[in-house]
C-alpha cells in the first residue's frame, strides 16, 4: 500500500503545507519509502523536498525548512507502505483462525512483520525473518522487538506453529543478543503443550540470553466457541502451577488472568518492573488501581450523578475496588457492569474483544447519566467496534450517553467528568 495520508495534525507543518487526507507521499529527498522507519529517518533533515500526489491526481513538489527533530504532523493509513510481511505459520492457538465471518476486514490479516513489531509493538515469530531483514535491523540498530517464543524445544515449537522454520527460535534469539538488539518475549500457554516441564525448559533457555532479553510475558491461550478442534484452556490448577514456575525466574511476569484464575491478589507494582508488556495484559489492572489511588478525589459533586463502568470480566475486580471508593463521594453513585462475551464464549474475558451487541445487551436497561467505556473496545483512531458497528449505533440501540475513556489504564478522565458535571 502507498504512503497514504489518513489525517493531518492541527497546527502542524503538514497542515501549513496543505497536505490533506487522501494525499500520497511519493518520496522525501528523492527517496521512496517502504515504511515508517524510512519516513522517520528521511524526515530528520532540516531541509526537505517532499513529492506529494494530491487527491486530484496532480503531483506537487514541496520544499521546506524545519528544525531537525520537528515532526511534520502526518498520520498515515498504515505503518508500512509496501506489502505487510504475512504470517507463514498455522499455530494451533491462532486467534485469527477462531473468528467467524462478518468482523472488520483488518481482523483477518495475519502479519508477522518485524517492522510492525518495532513500530507498534506487535509480536513476531521470526519464522519469516530473512538475512536481508537482519541486515537492515542490524545496520539501523532497530529495537526493541516483541517476539512470540511459546517454546524453545525445537520439535515442540514446530508442532505448535506448524512451520519447520519455527525450530530456529534460539538461533534467532541468539542473533538478536549477539547484535545487541533488545527484545521482549511472549509465551502463550497452551495446556498439554508448553506448560509444566516444557515451560521450565523455555524459561531456562531464555535466561541464557543476557541483558538483551528485556522481559518475558506469559499469557493464557484464548479459546473461542468458534474453534473447530479442541484446545484446553488454563484452569485454576494450571494457573497456580504456572505462577509457581514463573516465580523462579527474573524478568518473567504472568498476565493478570493467571492471578484471577488462581484466586490470588494482583501483585504490587514492583513485580512488573517498567510495565513493558501492558498491552498483553501484564500489569494492566495494577496500573489502573495505582493510577486511581494517586488521584485526589472530590468530597462531593454539585449535583446527583450516576456513572456506570462497562468493563471486561477480567477487569471487574479492579473496577469493584474503584467503584467502592468513588461511592464515598457525596451525590455520586457508580456501578460496575462487566460485559459477558456471548459472542466469543465464556473463555474470552478481555475488553479488546467485546462486541457492540454484547455491550448493548449489558447496558441497555441500566439507569445512568454516563456509561464509561474504555477506548480499547474501539478500533484505534475510529469509532468502530470489533463487529464493525459504530459508537453512534451503540448509543442509539442502548439509549445510553456513552463516555469513551481514551486512556485504558486510568480513570482520570472520568474524575474530570465528575468534577465538571
Amino acid at each position: 500500500m502507498p504512503a497514504l495520508v489518513s489525517d493531518v495534525l492541527p497546527d502542524s507543518i503538514a497542515e501549513e503545507l496543505q497536505i490533506e487526507k487522501g494525499d500520497v507521499i511519493l518520496s522525501i529527498g528523492g527517496m521512496k519509502m517502504q515504511d515508517m522507519i524510512d519516513y522517520r529517518y528521511l524526515c530528520k533533515d532540516e531541509v526537505l523536498t517532499i513529492e506529494v500526489k494530491k487527491n486530484n491526481g496532480e503531483i506537487e513538489e514541496i520544499e521546506l525548512e524545519k528544525d531537525y527533530d520537528e515532526d511534520l504532523g502526518i498520520v498515515f493509513e498504515s505503518a508500512v507502505f509496501d506489502n505487510v510481511k504475512p504470517c507463514l505459520n498455522n499455530c494451533i492457538f491462532c486467534f485469527v483462525a477462531q473468528q467467524p465471518d462478518g468482523l472488520r476486514d483488518t481482523l483477518y490479516i495475519k502479519d508477522d512483520d518485524y517492522r510492525l513489531s518495532f513500530l507498534q509493538g506487535t509480536y513476531i515469530t521470526t519464522t519469516n525473518l530473512t538475512e536481508k531483514d537482519k541486515k537492515r535491523i542490524s545496520d539501523l540498530h532497530l529495537g526493541p522487538f516483541y517476539i512470540s517464543v511459546h517454546a524453545t524445544n525445537p520439535e515442540l515449537r514446530v508442532k505448535m506453529l506448524k512451520n519447520p522454520n519455527a525450530a530456529k527460535i534460539m538461533e534467532n534469539l541468539k542473533w538478536f543478543r549477539d547484535n545487541e538488539i533488545p527484545f521482549h518475549t511472549q509465551i502463550v500457554l497452551c495446556p498439554g503443550y508448553n506448560d509444566g516441564k516444557e515451560l521450565e525448559r523455555t524459561l531456562n533457555d531464555l535466561s541464557t540470553l543476557g541483558e538483551q532479553l528485556l522481559s518475558v510475558a506469559i499469557v493464557p491461550v484464548g479459546v473461542t466457541q468458534f474453534r473447530k478442534d479442541e484446545l484446553k484452556t488454563v484452569d485454576s490448577e494450571i494457573a497456580e502451577e504456572t505462577l509457581k514456575i514463573a516465580s523462579k525466574y527474573d524478568k518473567v511476569c504472568c498476565s493478570d488472568e493467571f492471578y484471577l484464575l488462581a484466586g490470588h491478589e494482583i501483585p504490587q507494582s514492583e513485580y512488573y518492573g517498567n510495565f513493558s508488556q501492558l498491552d498483553d495484559g501484564v500489569g494492566s489492572l495494577r496500573t489502573l488501581i495505582d493510577d486511581f489511588d494517586c488521584i485526589d478525589l472530590p468530597v462531593k459533586t454539585d449535583k446527583n450523578l450516576k456513572i456506570a463502568f462497562a468493563c471486561s470480566m477480567a477487569a471487574k475486580s479492579a473496577f469493584d475496588y474503584i467503584s467502592e471508593k468513588l461511592n464515598k463521594i457525596e451525590n455520586l453513585e457508580t456501578i460496575v457492569c462487566p460485559v459477558k462475551s456471548t459472542y466469543w464464549g465464556k473463555n474470552i474475558t478481555v475488553a479488546g474483544l467485546i462486541t457492540s451487541k454484547d455491550l448493548i445487551n449489558t447496558i441497555k436497561d441500566i439507569e445512568a447519566d454516563y456509561v464509561a467505556v474504555p477506548a480499547i473496545m474501539l478500533k484505534p483512531y475510529t469509532d468502530l467496534f470489533l463487529d464493525g458497528k459504530s459508537l453512534d449505533y451503540v448509543k442509539e440501540k442502548s439509549g445510553q450517553n456513552i463516555f469513551v475513556v481514551k486512556d485504558n489504564y486510568s480513570i482520570a478522565e472520568v474524575i474530570d467528568l465528575i468534577t465538571e458535571s
